[in-house]
């Protein structure tokens, strides 16, 4: 009967010791419980116990790295329901994201979502390396998570764009077939040193990227499943260090002297760390070493529980409201079914790579693969050639990197809007010599200018303020003002065979 009645006991405790066999923690009356409750649990001990005060402020990062990670995973919940009802095959693809629309219950809504949240993501992603880089958040330590965030960007691009082809409209088939095009542009230097019969790199990556020599089935299976296995794995894998990382470092950077401008924070009648104490407030106590937190003592922090992860929800619920809107009010485009007998004119690509479409009209080359390399790259060695640290975790690292950041954007403005008219006006060395060779265009285009200018703006900078993280500032800033110039005149005032058109009603009619 004993037996008996510790099974019925056990059975009226169940929820309790179900409870207690999940939750590690008890009740979150306290800091320690507080703490105690971050540090048990999986989801949650990624960030620190404590937070500081300056990173709850909006200001500091605007919450954009959340957001960006709170979009993918929309993206990765909408696009799972989503491959319920594609087919990835070039007989099915279309009709079977015109069921979406039309027949599967809440199919557009999913659809709206989910291409709403990859524009989003992109967009967000690009504004969130802006802000890490205007704040000097790529200094000391955290250079190589400076590199793998632009990983993360690369990704990010790559799986925007990956999903654009699954559709099997016009609008994927023929911005695929511009991204093919600048994937064989290669050929613009071996057909030049006429060794394309013998190396042809261009033409292995486009066949590369496509199975066959033409967008079909073999590219939209690839596409598929680079978009919904290959990258997704990837940027999951890189984004989980990268976040692990930002914790090691101790969290987000701030200015070393942010304690000083909030004030004493007096607990008990006395400060809680003596100054040059040489301790570290660990996860619940306190530890010899040097660690990132070395000499930062628990003034002006508060719990990450609640006040962090409140913060995140809200981020939650209002990036998920935002999407919830636009996929109600705005549908996802879907134009005809594929034809490749019948081009789009204009053909455009995505509007995150329509500047480089700008510069792709003068050399497919330079525009599609050198300049971006350059630029990535040259962004990836950005902590490696600016190691100051003097400003760090501050906003364009104080007031001369404000006036610094301003007189680039200027430049930048000036510069490029004057190129642009230059070559509405006049164009360039094809309009000119129509037999010039090809290989004096790949190497002089607007966009080689344009990397040259603002590299001699930037290295002037440096002259002039002898900082290398002014220079850096002023490089930047060129490079962002020129891209969203040129992603606005290729989106808005190119019409048909790329010609300038104030208005989309100043067009031909095409026969």
């Amino acid at each position: 009967m004993s037996a008996l009645g510790d099974i019925g006991r056990n059975l009226r405790l169940l929820p309790s010791t179900l409870r207690g066999s999940i939750v590690r923690h008890g009740a979150v009356g306290s800091d320690r419980a507080r703490s105690q409750a971050v540090f048990s649990n999986f989801f949650l001990h990624v960030h620190a116990t404590r937070v500081h005060k300056h990173s709850l402020r909006p200001s500091t990062t605007w919450g954009l790295g959340v957001v960006a990670l709170i979009l993918f995973g929309i993206l990765c919940v909408t696009g799972t329901l989503l491959m319920v009802y594609y087919k990835p095959s070039v007989a099915d693809a279309y009709d079977s994201v015109k069921d979406l629309a039309f027949v599967v219950p809440t199919g557009r809504m999913m659809r709206n979502v989910h291409r709403w949240a990859a524009h989003g993501m992109v967009a967000v992603v690009l504004l969130h390396m802006a802000r890490v880089f205007y704040t000097g958040s790529y200094a000391g330590p955290r250079a190589f998570n400076w590199v793998l965030g632009m990983v993360l960007l690369v990704l990010t691009l790559g799986l925007s764009f990956t999903g654009y082809l699954l559709p099997w409209d016009q609008l994927a088939y023929w911005a695929i077939t511009i991204g093919a095009n600048i994937a064989q542009s290669p050929r613009e230097i071996t057909d030049a040193l006429g060794v394309t019969g013998t190396f042809d790199p261009g033409g292995m990556t486009r066949d590369l990227l496509l199975g066959a020599s033409t967008v079909g089935q073999e590219a939209l299976i690839r596409f598929y499943v680079l978009h919904v296995v290959v990258l997704p794995v990837a940027l999951s894998v890189i984004c989980a260090v990268h976040i692990w990382r930002i914790r090691k470092d101790g969290g987000i950077n701030r200015p070393v002297d942010i304690d000083l401008e909030l004030g004493p924070d007096v607990r008990g009648g006395r400060a809680i760390f003596p100054e040059g104490s040489g301790k570290t407030y660990g996860l619940m106590a306190l530890v010899e070493g040097r660690t990132a937190a070395v000499d930062r003592g628990p003034e002006h922090t508060v719990p990450s529980w609640p006040h962090l992860f409140q913060a995140q929800m809200l981020l939650l619920v209002l990036t998920t409201l935002a999407m919830l809107a636009l996929g109600y009010f705005f549908d996802a485009p879907l134009k005809e079914i594929a034809n490749p007998a019948i081009p789009e004119n204009p053909a455009k690509a995505p509007w995150y790579f329509l500047g480089l479409q700008e510069l792709v009209s003068y050399s497919a080359f330079a525009g599609g693969i050198f300049i971006p390399t350059i630029v990535v790259i040259g962004l990836m060695l950005i902590p490696y050639l600016d190691r100051e640290t003097d400003g760090a975790g501050r906003w364009f690292a104080g007031r001369r990197g404000k006036r610094v950041a301003l007189s680039s954007a200027l430049f930048s403005a000036l510069f490029v809007s004057g190129l642009l008219w230059f070559t509405v006006e006049a164009g360039w060395l094809r309009n000119w010599v129509p037999d010039i060779p090809q290989l004096v265009i790949t190497v002089f285009n607007p966009g080689t200018v344009l990397v040259v200018a603002f590299a001699a703006w930037s290295l002037g900078t440096v002259h002039r303020t002898g900082s290398t993280r002014m220079g850096a500032i002023a490089l930047f800033t060129c490079f962002l003002i020129a891209f969203a110039i040129m992603t606005y005149f290729a989106t808005y005032l190119r019409g048909p065979n790329w010609g300038f058109y104030w208005s989309a009603s100043d067009w031909p009619e095409l026969h």
